[in-house]
Formats: C-alpha cells, structure tokens, sequence
C-alpha cells in the first residue's frame, strides 16, 4: 500500500482539522508514494525506535508525539533532531505523527482512555471549534453514579492501565463524584475542569505550582505520568487504524523500545 492512502485513511481517523494551533501533525519526514509493507507505532520517534524500525524493516514510523514542533534552523548530526531526520531518510523510514487531532477527535486518545478505565465518555471539558466535529476536543467530564474514594480511584486507575507508581493530591478517603480526564499534559484545563464542577483530575506532566494551588481549592489531582497516560491508550487506537485499512499485507508492530524515559526507585 502507498503511504498516501494510509495517510487518507489515518487523516479520516484524526482530522488534522482537530489540532491544537501550536501543534504540528502530518507527514514529517517520508515520500507519500513510498510502499508501505510494516509500520512500527511508537509514542515517540527517538534513536532507540529509529534503530528499532530498522532492524524489523518498517517503512513507517507512526507516533503520537511530533519529531518536529518548530521549524529547525539546521539539519546536521551536531543536534538530536537532525540526527533523527538523517537517520529516517537514509533508511527509507517514512514518520508520520498524529497527535492533538487524534487527542480530541471523538473515539480518540481521550475517549479510549476513559473507556479503559471503565468510565462513559461525557461533556467536553474544551469543546472543539470546528462546526463539523461537535464531539470532538480536549478533556472528557465524567460523572460518576456511586461516588468513588481517592483511594478506589487510585486503585482502579493502577489495575486498568498496569501502572505501578502515580503521584496524587488529596486525601485517600476523600469522595470523587465528577472526574477530569486529559491524556498527556492537561494542567493547562485544570480551571476549565474545575469550573465544570470536576473534583479530581486525572492526567500527566503536572508542575508543582499548579498542583499546590489546585490543592489549596479543594481539587484532587492523580498524575498517572505523560507516558502511562497514552501509551496503552494509544496501543488501543492504533488497532482502528488496523481494522479500517483491513490490509493482510501490511504488519503493524507496537514497539518495545518505546518507554517512559523516567525510572523510579
């Protein structure tokens, strides 16, 4: 299959429409008419994927994070960027990157999420602006029936996702009746959540500051980590890209060098 009509198909899955203003989604680096035999699903497109790519002979690198967010000013093996870009053009490895389109887009990143963690998607917590994706944007609401512990929330969130280590605010006895799910970095919604009534967040990549205000206003926060907050997450998507190109003779290969660069002790 040519990269084009997968690009066709991913593009149907994750509007590029559905992007935040600062992101940058899309083909980075590739030839639409290159054959595509394997794509390689990865969250990000570091060396370790690059090199991975390679040694199973995949044509396509497809990752949730973009390798390139702003325009570089040089392309040379002196930086980490123009490494990688050098690396996939002299391998033939095409990138392709969907990433806050396939966020927000209705049965996306944000909606998987939820439903893994056995929840029913709900009011958007940042509505898309696009007239034709009414479903659509940043964050799902969820209200919950029987009102749930911090502690039963921390616990069901560790079962559904493999997680081992998450950090949190608040007290474990405390009741949860309204989450706020955004997958990734989501403080930037943590007001919008808490205006639409959310006692806890759950998301990933939250700051100090953020969280001890957010504490001081009552709000519990579970900080599951950017990576564990997307990378099962975006296994399942991926599976819809799978079906809906109903290929026999293209393999889909989730890496196993894609992981959370942080360790703990």
């Amino acid at each position: 299959m040519k990269l084009k009509q997968i690009i066709t198909v991913m593009e149907q899955i994750a509007p590029v429409e559905l992007k935040e203003s600062f992101d940058n989604v899309g083909l980075m680096v590739g030839d639409k008419e290159s054959d595509i035999n394997k794509v390689l699903i990865a969250l990000d497109c570091t060396l370790e994927v690059i090199d991975e790519a390679k040694n199973i002979g995949a044509d396509l690198i497809l990752t949730h994070h973009p390798l390139l967010f702003r325009k570089p000013s040089t392309i040379t093996t002196d930086t980490l960027l123009g490494k990688k870009i050098i690396e996939l053009i002299k391998n033939d490895i095409n990138l392709y990157s969907a990433h806050t389109n396939w966020d927000s887009v209705e049965n996306g990143l944000n909606d998987t999420i939820v439903r893994l963690l056995g929840f029913k998607s709900g009011e958007l917590i940042e509505p898309s602006k696009s007239k034709n994706y009414e479903n659509s944007g940043i964050g799902r609401i969820i209200n919950i029936n029987e009102e749930l512990s911090l502690e039963l929330l921390i616990n069901k969130i560790k079962s559904s996702l493999n997680i081992e280590n998450l950090r949190y605010v608040g007290e474990l006895h405390n009741k949860i009746k309204k989450i706020a799910i955004i997958n990734g970095s989501g403080q930037d919604f943590f007001e919008k959540a808490r205006d639409l009534g959310a006692d806890c967040v759950i998301t990933g990549d939250t700051t100090y500051h953020y969280v001890s205000d957010y504490k001081e206003m009552g709000m519990c926060i579970i900080d599951i980590g950017h990576f564990e907050s997307e990378w099962q997450t975006l296994i399942t998507v991926s599976e819809g890209l799978k079906n809906k190109l109903k290929l026999d003779d293209v393999d889909f290969v989730i890496s196993k060098v894609s992981k959370d660069p942080y360790k703990f002790l």
